[in-house]
Order: structure tokens, then sequence, then C-alpha cells
């Protein structure tokens, strides 16, 4: 008699514990479901309002890498006399100045993108810096033109990075 209360008792309780169990499964799943969502609404929400920002400071790294392209900066910044090495300086001060207003845009972009950014700065300086080195020039005019004809054999390195921020900005569109 004790063993068919045993088993009165188990034949109740099983499928309590059998349902009590898949509720709990459902009702785990539901909730998982749920805060997946609305982590997702949340991150899309974030998205929509970080995009305009992010696409001002694609914006400013493009204007930055146009104004230290070398047939641009040469223009915009005339030589005060004719020692070169003064003017090699001054070329150089104008590329960093504009680096250092701009270096709070890095926290906006990839890391990749910066990358391209600091080594088309860094490729500039060292282009002004070996041509201001070459026998061909003795004073600033001519370290413009040597640095104006060496740009006619290559592409700018701003040119081609610039053309990364553009396909950067494409695939954050997409």
């Amino acid at each position: 008699m004790e063993s068919i209360k045993w088993i009165e008792l188990l034949s109740y309780t099983l499928p309590a514990i059998i349902t009590g169990v898949v509720a709990y499964s459902f009702f785990h799943l539901h909730h998982k479901g749920l805060e997946d969502r609305r982590k997702h609404l949340m991150r899309k929400a974030l998205q929509k309002e970080s995009l305009p920002i992010r696409l001002q400071a694609y914006e400013r790294m493009v204007l930055y890498l146009e104004r230290i392209n070398p047939a641009k900066l040469l223009i915009r910044v005339a030589p005060y006399s004719d020692d070169k090495n003064a003017y090699e300086n001054l070329l150089i001060q104008q590329i960093e100045q504009e680096f250092e207003h701009n270096l709070t845009q890095q926290i906006y972009i990839t890391e990749e993108c910066w990358t391209v950014i600091t080594t088309a700065k860094n490729t500039i300086i060292q282009s002004i810096r070996k041509s201001n080195m070459s026998d061909r020039v003795d004073t600033s005019h001519k370290l413009r033109e040597v640095i104006l004809s060496d740009l006619l054999d290559k592409q700018s390195p701003s040119y081609v990075a610039v053309s990364y921020l553009k396909f950067e900005v494409i695939q954050m569109m997409s």
C-alpha cells in the first residue's frame, strides 16, 4: 500500500515538475529574447545619434588631408624669405598644427583609418624633408618647385588617404 502512495505521489509530482521546467525554459527564452531586442533597439538608437558625429569627423579629416596636400599647402603657405630650412619648418609646422587641431576626431573614426591619416601626414612631412635635402634646392622658392615636381610623378599621400576615408564612409552607410 505504501508503494502505491509513492507511485500516486510521483504520478502527481512528476508532471508538475516537468511542466514547471518547461514553463521556466519558455519564460527564460522569452525574457532573453526581450532583452536582446531591447539591446538591439538601444544600439540602433545610439547609432542613429552617433552617425552625424562620426560623419562630421570623417568630413573634418578629409578637410585636413586636403589642407596638407602639398599642392594646396604650397599655395596657401608662401615662404617669408629665401631660407629653405625656415620654409621647410614652416610647412611642417602648418601640417602639425592642423593635425593637433583634429586629434580628437580619432575617437569617432576607426583605428585603421586613423593609421592611414597619420601615415599620410608623416609621408608628406618626409617628402618635404627629402626635397629640402636635394642638391637642386638652394632657396625656399626652389623647394616649392621641387616638391611640386615630385607630385607630378606620383599620387599625393593625402589623395590616397581621402580615397580610404571615402571607402570607409560608404561601408559605414551600408
